[in-house]
């Protein structure tokens, strides 16, 4: 119910205010712990299943990719997994942390389905791990964005010198987890309180009981509460852009000799936010329209994350073509190398469904209110552009990993190493003839040395495993904390109550939203 009041600056015009009783509290919290404590459907558990299984595979896969594979340049596809769960998992939370900074109120519904793709992040320090074992140290004379020297002193004073790129990276990776698990925690602490407090006994209460922490709700609790998801997602956004900095030079940029771009690492970086988006909108589409939450989760969130969309998308786009055009009206030969080693050279098709799928159709489509303002055309451009941020972390890292797997085979001929007869300009620029080895590339010498491969990579049995499999154990992993964690924020539920209220406007009564502190 709600309760007019009169105010008392103009007189006669009534204030209608929200109920915001503690009967009215309880009733929405009744509402959200029957959804959480009702049996989920048997379609949710043959769901689970499947991608449970195809996760299983996937394991293997990475372990036959482990042990079996010896040349750097077959990781590929295996760098681009990474990148792309990176590149998503990592940037869903930023739909949460963003919006609230802004106190914008249409996220409330919402930014418990983007929080909890922090868990993935587990996951994605597991598919990195490999990857440090496959990059060769700073001693073998590859580029890299650090200093290196002939050390001396104890072994980890060398050993720190050597192996900078690889440690630097993994801090950066490993604090973002960090981060995104406090996050998380912080934010579902008082719904697992309340799971405490009034869910039935079994497992779900006993992990509430301990996640809670003791919280009761006192007045120090939510001021510490506010504080600490403040700091958290700061440092957070802060630490998402280092880390894709990080893997964009250690692990990509660095392979291909002559690739200088200042402005690609923060393209990385915003593609974790345009990946962010589009998964969450992916996911609440799931959420809402196959799960309970119809009521909660409605356009007024598809429409905001289609604007935000929208323009993420057409600045992928600025930042494409600013790094394009250095290297179109440079015209030096190791630009002209690196156009055709990922524009117009053997992945011209990735590109151009790339192209296609993350700009140009999310261009045409979401300026028009019709799509924007909408449930499914939002949802259907996140899809289009999930598919292109994998074929372009295909483009970029397979073709960039293919070139150190040609400089591999270069070093392989000098007894894998550099030396005073083999300099690096000098084994960056011969020309081996005649050997099978290197029959699926072409050493342009116009091109300054730089091995363009003639023809794309193309994924194996293995590689398509390993992808399909530890994208489903992303979703597996999702939908299994859901079965602990509540889906909608229940506490910002509540919350809202406190800022909505009705203006009675002449005839019409105008919904007003207050703003949080």
């Amino acid at each position: 119910m709600a309760t007019r009041i009169f105010d008392e600056k103009y007189p006669g015009q009534p204030f209608v205010q929200t109920d915001n009783s503690l009967e009215s509290r309880k009733e929405m919290s009744g509402k959200f712990l029957g959804i959480y404590n009702d049996k989920v459907s048997q379609r949710f558990w043959q769901i689970a299943g499947i991608l449970g299984v195809l996760f299983g595979i996937g394991l293997l896969g990475y372990f036959w990719k482990i042990f079996m594979t010896k040349d750097p340049g077959d990781f590929g596809y295996y760098a681009a997994l990474f990148s792309f769960l990176m590149t998503t998992s990592a940037g869903a939370p930023m739909v949460a942390i963003g919006p609230r900074v802004a106190n914008a109120h249409w996220r409330r519904s919402i930014s418990r389905v983007a929080e909890i793709w922090t868990l993935i992040g587990t996951m994605n320090l597991i598919v990195f791990l490999p990857l440090l074992w496959v990059m060769p140290s700073l001693d073998n004379g590859r580029r890299s964005l650090w200093f290196y020297w002939e050390a001396k002193g104890d072994w980890w004073f060398p050993f720190l010198i050597k192996f900078s790129g690889h440690i630097w990276t993994t801090v950066s990776i490993l604090t973002l987890i960090v981060l995104g698990l406090a996050l998380l925690w912080v934010s579902v602490m008082p719904d697992l309180a309340l799971v405490r407090d009034h869910a039935p006994d079994g497992w779900r209460k006993k992990w509430a009981t301990r996640l809670a922490r003791g919280w009761k709700g006192s007045s120090w609790q939510w001021n510490w509460q506010r504080h600490r998801m403040g700091a958290l997602g700061a440092l957070y956004f802060m630490m998402l852009i280092l880390t894709h900095f990080f893997i964009s030079t250690e692990f990509l940029m660095v392979h291909v000799p002559g690739w200088i771009d200042s402005l690609y690492p923060i393209t990385h970086a915003h593609n974790a936010l345009q990946g962010g988006v589009a998964t969450v909108v992916l996911t609440m589409f799931i959420v809402s329209r196959i799960g309970p939450y119809r009521h909660y989760i409605t356009l007024d969130q598809f429409h905001g994350l289609g604007k935000l969309l929208l323009a993420l998308s057409l600045l992928w786009f600025w930042f494409w073509f600013c790094s394009f055009m250095i290297f179109w009206y440079g015209k030096k030969p190791s630009e002209q190398a690196i156009l055709k080693l990922f524009v117009n050279g053997p992945y011209l098709p990735v590109f151009i469904a790339e192209f296609l799928f993350v700009f140009f159709i999310p261009w045409w489509t979401m300026v028009w209110n019709p799509v924007r303002r909408s449930v499914w055309g939002p949802a259907i451009i996140a899809g289009s552009v999930l598919i292109g941020t994998l074929l372009d972390r295909v483009r970029m890292y397979v073709s960039s990993w293919d070139v150190l797997g040609i400089s591999g085979d270069k070093l392989a001929a000098n007894g894998g190493q550099f030396s005073s007869e083999y300099p690096r300009e000098m084994m960056l620029n011969m020309t081996i003839l005649n050997d099978p080895a290197f029959d699926r590339i072409t050493i342009i010498k116009d091109f300054e040395g730089l091995a363009v491969p003639v023809s794309a990579v193309l994924p194996t049995m293995i590689d398509g495993v390993i992808i399909l499999g530890f994208i489903s154990g992303a979703v597996f992993l999702y939908m299994m904390a859901t079965r602990l964690i509540p889906v909608i924020n229940i506490w910002e539920q509540k919350e809202l109550l406190l800022y909505n209220a009705e203006v009675q406007y002449h005839r019409a009564k105008v919904k007003v939203m207050g703003k949080p502190r």
